[in-house]
């Protein structure tokens, strides 16, 4: 090492959610590791109108509050979330007469709404009091990569017109769609999912549950409650999202098909509203007075994006935006951080133990694209199912269902770097996989034929007894048998909901084919134990 120099163990360029995560990740594990952040914004930056992403689901969550230990700060800083909730409200102000999915009390598993400044502030704070060196307004200007894997990588930064040098033995590219080791490695990798959304802040709270005065549609779920939830408003090819942040702000969205709601229709403010006057006129009537309040305005004409590669055995690695970026639907960009921050914590303790890094790079690398291939079907090509009251009730539940049965399992129970285990259970992740693709061109088959029936009705999740179990599971702690009980119980509850499904669906549309998720529905026969009887898994909807 030489003075103008430095050598680091680990240097992470972004100093956003998924580089301070992954520093504080880095020196839980290792607290000798010297790891550099270098973060082109200046610190603190502002509250609420600072980065789109805000709202959480169970494995980001999990990963914030118990895998990182941030609970304290979650719990005292951040709102607690009160789950998914949508309302087909599409040319509607009547909010109490529509249909209404979500939970009437909060399911057993916490997850949160994050005011990206307050919690990126505190982590860069956080990270620092760790020992990592945290280095704000600081701009990479080239990168050399190692070209045997054995050297090291070197760096090339500025900082207040100053040029330094420095070298790393890792080098993780947390810098967001700049995606500086993306560009440069030629990893940039387009897919099939074509929506776009655009978003703001306003500087006050949009409080749902005054949207009516009918005590019966109050007396729903817990009093006063329904704002705290991710509230989607959702017609065909769209949903605008309702976001509460801690600071007193208000996030909202709007996500589109183009092919159905184009860009250009909505890509500034004044568009945007005269947009929600026609579609959303409820949202439209609450905003209209507090223009006064907009804090800020952006858009993203394409959005989602694969990688082809995001970890390496030369010992660079992407995570966050800077690798790949599914939907903001359902909320999986901080479950994503999370398993990738996690992998690259594994690759590095490998590599500190003098162990080959090259195919454990490579079996992550798979089964990290795996997780982003089955997530990517709960969107491609459903944008137009988004406005049927009939089908999207259903779909919420099996993707949560696959979501909290599989995925979730696998992170809560700490099983995602255990291989051997994993390698155990591959033909049953499989098979998930399979019947969740199946299930997602079932329910555009269905939504083709659907009557879309709007009724007045809650269709509360909390009372669908195995589902709120499922939410509930993720807290158990299993040993290896246990675990591999639970994928398989997992498997067979989903070809008992695929079945009723069908039938459900059948019931009502006659001639409407099952076709390949009634053949994986009947592979083999569910077990008498843990799974529930068909005619009883989904909502009575009478």
């Amino acid at each position: 090492m030489t003075p103008d120099r430095p050598t680091h163990d680990v240097v992470i360029m972004g100093g956003g959610l998924a580089g301070l995560t992954l520093a504080l990740q880095l020196r839980q594990r290792f607290a000798d590791l010297d790891v550099v952040v270098l973060e082109r914004r200046s610190h603190p930056v502002p509250h609420a109108a600072h980065k789109v992403g805000e709202s959480s689901v169970e494995i980001g969550a999990h990963y914030f509050d118990t895998v990182l230990g941030l609970k304290p700060h979650m719990d005292q800083a951040q709102l607690r979330k009160f789950g998914f909730r949508f309302f087909f409200s599409e040319g509607r102000r009547d909010i109490d007469q529509v249909t209404e999915i979500g939970a009437s009390h909060p399911l057993p598993v916490p997850s949160y709404q994050i005011d990206r400044g307050i919690f990126e502030n505190y982590l860069a704070e956080e990270a620092a009091r760790r020992g990592v060196r945290f280095v704000d307004g600081a701009t990479v200007q080239r990168i050399t990569l190692s070209e045997d894997g054995d050297t090291l990588h070197r760096l090339e930064w500025s900082k207040d017109g100053e040029v330094r040098q420095c070298q790393a033995r890792w080098l993780v590219d947390a810098c967001g769609r700049a995606g500086m080791l993306k560009r440069k490695l030629g990893l940039e990798q387009p897919n099939a999912h074509d929506c776009h959304a655009i978003w703001f802040r306003v500087n006050d709270r949009i409080t749902i549950d005054d949207w009516s005065d009918d005590p019966a549609w109050r007396a729903r779920c817990t009093p006063q409650a329904r704002w705290l939830s991710t509230n989607h408003l959702v017609g065909a090819g769209y949903w605008v999202w309702l976001i509460p942040l801690a600071s007193g702000s208000h996030s909202v969205g709007i996500v589109a098909d183009p092919r159905l709601h184009p860009l250009d229709g909505m890509n500034s403010f004044d568009k945007a509203m005269e947009w929600l006057r026609t579609w959303q006129p409820r949202l439209f009537d609450e905003l209209d007075g507090k223009r006064h309040l907009l804090q800020d305005f952006a858009f993203l004409r394409k959005f989602s994006y694969g990688c082809k590669q995001v970890f390496s055995g030369h010992r660079w690695a992407l995570t966050g935006e800077a690798g790949l970026f599914l939907d903001p639907f359902y909320s999986p960009g901080s479950d994503f951080i999370a398993m990738a921050n996690t992998y690259i914590t594994d690759l590095v303790a490998h590599d500190r133990a003098g162990r080959t890094i090259e195919a454990r790079a490579r079996l992550y690398d798979q089964i990290y694209h795996s997780f982003y291939e089955s997530t990517l079907a709960l969107y491609q090509g459903q944008y137009p199912l988004f406005g049927d009251p009939e089908v999207l009730p259903v779909k919420v539940i099996w993707d949560y269902s696959y979501y909290w049965g599989v995925l979730s399992q696998i992170f809560f129970q700490h099983r995602l770097t255990d291989l051997a285990l994993l390698g155990s259970l591959r033909d049953e992740l499989q098979q998930c996989q399979q019947l969740n693709a199946a299930a997602q061109e079932f329910f555009s088959a269905w939504s083709a034929r659907s009557h879309r029936r709007n009724r007045p009705v809650m269709l509360d999740q909390a009372a669908l007894p195995w589902f709120a179990e499922l939410n509930r599971s993720l807290n158990d702690r299993l040993d290896d048998d246990a675990f591999k009980a639970r994928i398989r119980a997992s498997l067979a509850q989903l070809r008992t909901l695929a079945a009723e499904i069908i039938a459900r669906a059948g019931a009502g549309h006659a001639g409407l084919d099952g076709g390949a998720l009634l053949a994986l529905s009947r592979q083999t026969p569910a077990p008498e134990e843990g799974v529930e009887k068909a005619g009883a898994m989904l909502f009575e909807l009478g």
